[in-house]
C-alpha cells in the first residue's frame, strides 16, 4: 500500500468564531489525524483527533518573556525546541521518529527547564479571594501550558510527520486579513462566501503544483481540479 499526501484548503464564512463556527465547517468533527493549532480552547473540544501545539507561537512568547521579564529559562526552552527540530531535519526522510534514549534525553531536559522556570515564578493566592480564576503573570501561564500540554508541545518530536508549527495555515489566512484591511469588510454574506470559495480553490490548486490559470479554466469548463484523497 502506498501513502500519498495531498493538500487542500477550505475557508468557511460564519458569524461567530468559536466551536459553533468550526462545527458548521464540517471538517474537524470528521478529522482523524493531528490538528496543529495555537491552543485555542475550542479546538480541544474535538476528541476524535490528536492535537499538537504550534511552536512558532511558543517561540514568540519565549522571546517576549526573555525580553520583558529577563527570565533565562524561556531562551533555554526555545533553544531546546529548535535543537529538536534541527535534529529531525537531519534524520528525515530516512527515519520517522527518534530512538527511545534520545526521546528520554530531550524529555528530561524539557522537564528540567520547566523546573527552573517554576522556581523563577512562584505563585501565591491573594489573601482575599476574588471571583473567577486568580490572575497569573504571563511567564507562569506559559509554564503551566507547557507542563500540562507537554505531549502536544512535543508532538513533532514523537512523530516526524507532525509539523513543528502551523505556519502554513497562518500564511493561508493572511490573504483574508489583507482583503479585510483593504476593503474594510465584505458588502454581503454571499460575496464573502464566494470570495472564500475562490481563494480556497486557487490555494488548493497551488498546493498541489497545479497551474493556476489551467485550474481556473477547468472550473469554467465544468471540470474543476479536485485533489486525490490520500490512499
Amino acid at each position: 500500500m502506498s501513502l500519498r499526501r495531498t493538500a487542500s484548503l477550505h475557508y468557511e464564512v460564519h458569524a461567530k468564531r468559536g466551536k459553533e463556527a468550526t462545527d458548521a465547517a464540517g471538517i474537524l468533527g470528521e478529522f482523524r489525524g493531528t490538528v496543529v493549532h495555537d491552543h485555542w480552547k475550542s479546538y480541544f473540544g474535538y476528541k476524535n483527533c490528536d492535537h499538537a501545539l504550534c511552536n512558532a507561537h511558543h517561540l514568540r512568547e519565549f522571546k517576549f518573556i526573555g525580553k520583558q521579564y529577563e527570565q533565562a529559562w524561556a531562551g533555554d526552552m526555545a533553544d531546546l525546541l529548535l535543537e529538536i527540530k534541527e535534529e529531525i531535519e537531519k534524520l528525515k526522510p530516512d527515519r520517522d521518529r527518534f530512538g527511545p534514549e534520545q526521546i528520554e534525553d530531550f524529555e528530561r531536559r524539557y522537564d528540567e527547564i520547566l523546573r527552573r522556570g517554576f522556581a523563577d515564578n512562584p505563585f501565591t493566592l491573594p489573601e482575599k479571594k476574588k471571583k473567577g480564576r486568580p490572575k497569573r503573570p504571563p511567564p507562569l501561564n506559559l509554564l503551566i501550558r507547557l507542563r500540562d500540554y507537554k505531549s502536544e508541545t512535543l508532538a513533532f518530536m514523537y512523530d516526524f510527520r507532525v509539523p513543528f508549527d502551523n505556519n502554513a495555515a497562518e500564511r493561508d489566512v493572511r490573504m483574508m486579513k489583507v482583503k479585510q484591511k483593504v476593503s474594510g469588510c465584505f458588502r454581503t454574506f454571499e460575496g464573502a462566501e464566494r470570495f472564500a470559495s475562490i481563494r480556497g480553490y486557487i490555494s488548493t490548486a497551488r498546493k498541489n503544483s497545479k497551474n493556476i490559470f489551467e485550474a481556473i479554466k477547468d472550473a469554467f469548463d465544468g471540470d474543476p481540479f479536485i485533489p486525490d484523497a490520500a490512499t
